[in-house]
């Protein structure tokens, strides 16, 4: 066994860099041998163990030290023509490294470089881990951009496209193409989010700003669902607070449904309801929009004037004003439309500008794995609307400040909401005399006189139109510039309704709302909502109290005691009653007179 076979032995597993160590491998001869030594041609310098002693008369046993030099500068050169190729033709170098390496020693095991390789190979396959993995990094920055807040599970993605619902959902084209003809080209966050939950079934509480597209978010899953028109009665039901908001709907649906053949019906009169929907009817009807009072009057007679026992989707718009308690509240009149519904097939959706803890716990308790959705912060105001508080010291200093506002001038149509009915009777009569187009709206004025000056103010025949809390819900009058909040809102949640009348649809819009020294205690949560959405609000304000839950629901249902809106000084007001006292005092003598002449 020579030195080098010795040497190659000693250093097994190790690999040595040829590159690197260049002057050394030719210097030990490592890699492919360029001399055939003996055993006894062994370098001086290779003689580890001393058996071997140098014979200084031996010329042909071993090299002189010059000639070793010389095999050395050699070598030298040829490594550096080596690295100059290297550097021009790396490519073809790797492949000449790995044949040289067949025949130096190898510091990687057959099995080590098997590993290697299938590490590699797992790099570059993509698998359907890393797949999911993109989707979902996708869909929460499709929420994210859009402030779509999601609770529940096994969630639905969201839609980017109406397109998605054709190649998803099986949307037919006659439906897409009515919402493209409707001017509605990409779906709101609200619409993203709420039409797959739907789409699969699933029951949904569902909470956005106003104007920001709810109605198509509900009417959309409904007609895909139902498919076509069958003769089985009632299987879509829509309630809403008011019928203005319902009339609003109606009027949404079959705009959006038009050639599909689907029976959208509305609920004008009770008494020609319960003829039209009732147990001998031909069921040829699909879909009904309404408000609480008439159904359940309908459902009280015996036999009950309608049938809802085919209702596969049931839809609550203005959810949280229905659940109210107190006069307005329709909580009772719901639990029996909720009984009335029997079919196993029956899903439920809630829908809300604002969200409600009394309607988010029902939901938790009564609806079947629930999903929540909700856009931007709670229980915030519309960014597109700039808002401002106006100090007006008194009730007189109110009607002074709507004059001024007038004077000023405004770009109509302009809505005003006020406290009670009382009370806007009392302005109409003080902005009558202005010189301006104003009407007044509220549950004292019959149907027909209500449905005339909404029509009136959609046609821009009214500038003005005063009204209570019946509209600040729901109804989307296009191009609102500005809403006056004559009377101060009795919460957060009412003041974020009625200025939402305003700034729809990403339109620009105003609001003003008058304060006085008695609307002290609230103005802090309206403050708040005005902060929020990025608007100026008095640093004096910011310092207020804040009005504790219980006093809260007080203010709510007892909203302040206000002075009457009149420009009359008082002095003459009392002078005028005392004097209406003595006329009945007067006449009440005459007709005791006239009794006992008799």
């Amino acid at each position: 066994m020579d030195a080098h076979d010795l040497f190659c032995r000693l250093g097994a597993g190790a690999k040595f860099d040829l590159r690197r160590f260049s002057a050394d491998a030719a210097r030990f001869q490592v890699g492919k041998r360029k001399y055939d030594f003996d055993s006894s041609e062994v370098p001086q310098g290779l003689d580890f163990f001393g058996n071997k002693k140098s014979v200084p008369g031996e010329c042909g046993g071993s090299k002189t030290h010059q000639e070793i030099q010389d095999v050395e500068k050699k070598e030298e050169s040829l490594t550096e023509k080596k690295r100059e190729q290297n550097k021009k033709r790396r490519k073809m170098m790797t492949s000449e490294i790995n044949s040289e390496e067949s025949s130096t020693i190898q510091w990687i095991s057959s099995v080590e470089a098997k590993i290697e390789d299938k590490k590699v190979k797992r790099e570059n396959k993509v698998t359907s881990g890393k797949l999911e993995h993109l989707r979902k990094e996708k869909i929460n920055f499709l929420r994210n951009k859009h402030k779509i807040h999601v609770q529940g599970t096994d969630l639905p993605d969201p839609i980017a496209t109406f397109q998605q619902l054709e190649q998803e959902y099986k949307i037919s084209s006659q439906l897409l193409q009515n919402i493209l003809d409707a001017g509605f080209q990409v779906p709101t966050p609200i619409q993203m989010q709420a039409i797959p939950v739907m789409l699969h079934g699933r029951e949904l509480l569902a909470s956005a700003p106003t104007g920001s597209g709810k109605t198509l978010a509900f009417s959309i899953p409904i007609l895909i669902h139902l498919k076509q028109p069958t003769n089985k009665g009632f299987r879509a039901l829509i309630i809403s607070p008011t019928r203005e908001l319902a009339s609003q709907i109606h009027r949404e649906l079959v705009k959006i449904s038009e050639g599909t053949g689907f029976r959208i019906h509305m609920i004008h009169k009770a008494a020609v309801a319960a003829k039209k929907f009732g147990p001998k009817s031909s069921k040829k009807f699909d879909i009904l929009v309404t408000t609480p009072n008439r159904l359940i009057y309908l459902l009280k007679q015996d036999p009950p004037g309608i049938d809802l026992t085919s209702v596969e989707w049931l839809v609550v718009d203005e959810s949280d004003k229905l659940f109210e308690d107190g006069k307005t509240g329709f909580r009772d009149q719901l639990a029996s439309i909720f009984l009335a519904c029997t079919s196993h097939k029956v899903r439920r959706a809630m829908f809300s500008a604002t969200f409600a803890y009394d309607v988010e716990q029902w939901c938790k308790l009564n609806l079947d794995n629930v999903i929540t959705v909700s856009i931007g912060a709670r229980n915030s105001a519309v960014e597109t609307v700039e808002q401002e508080l106006l100090f007006v010291g008194s009730e007189t200093g109110k009607l002074l400040a709507m004059r001024e506002l007038i004077k000023k001038g405004f770009t109509p149509p302009v809505l005003v909401f006020v406290q009670s009915i009382e009370r806007a009777k009392e302005l109409f009569h003080e902005l009558i005399y202005e010189g301006i187009n104003v009407d007044v709206i509220h549950a004292d004025r019959t149907q027909q006189q209500r449905d005339n000056t909404v029509h009136s103010f959609r046609a821009g025949k009214i500038w003005v139109l005063i009204c209570t809390a019946l509209l600040a819900r729901g109804i989307d009058f296009k191009g609102v510039n500005l809403v006056i909040n004559y009377d101060f809102p009795t919460s957060s949640v009412e003041y974020i309704h009625r200025i939402g009348r305003t700034g729809r649809a990403g339109h620009k819009g105003k609001a003003v709302t008058f304060f006085t020294e008695d609307d002290k205690p609230l103005l802090r949560s309206v403050a708040n909502v005005i902060q929020q959405a990025g608007c100026p609000v008095p640093e004096y304000i910011k310092g207020f109290q804040k009005l504790l839950s219980k006093q809260k629901k007080k203010m709510i249902k007892k909203p302040l005691k206000r002075e009457s809106i009149s420009t009359t000084p008082k002095y003459f007001l009392e002078k005028a009653k005392d004097k209406r006292k003595k006329l009945t005092a007067q006449n009440s003598q005459k007709k005791v007179a006239l009794e006992d002449k008799s």
